[in-house]
């Protein structure tokens, strides 16, 4: 299984029931039948982490913005 399938990642929950309820039937698993639901969960995590990564993407722009005027303050009088 996934190592993402940690339950913080509830927006893919569907997916992963979906996956699980294939996998359940041996011959599915085994013949390609699960592998429609496997693209949909691997799209779904992909979109999960670029939307995560754009997220930090702007709070990491936040701090430098905010250490950068720390640092302009504490030089400001040299």
């Amino acid at each position: 299984m996934h190592p993402q399938s940690s339950e913080k990642r509830i927006t893919c929950r569907d997916f992963f029931d979906a996956l699980e309820l294939c996998h359940a039937d041996f011959w599915a698993k085994w013949t390609g039948g699960c592998n429609q639901a496997k693209r949909e969960l691997n799209k779904c995590l992909h979109n999960d982490s670029m939307a995560r990564a754009a997220r930090n993407r702007e709070g990491a722009k936040l701090r430098n913005a905010r250490r950068e005027k720390a640092l302009q303050e504490l030089h400001e009088n040299d």
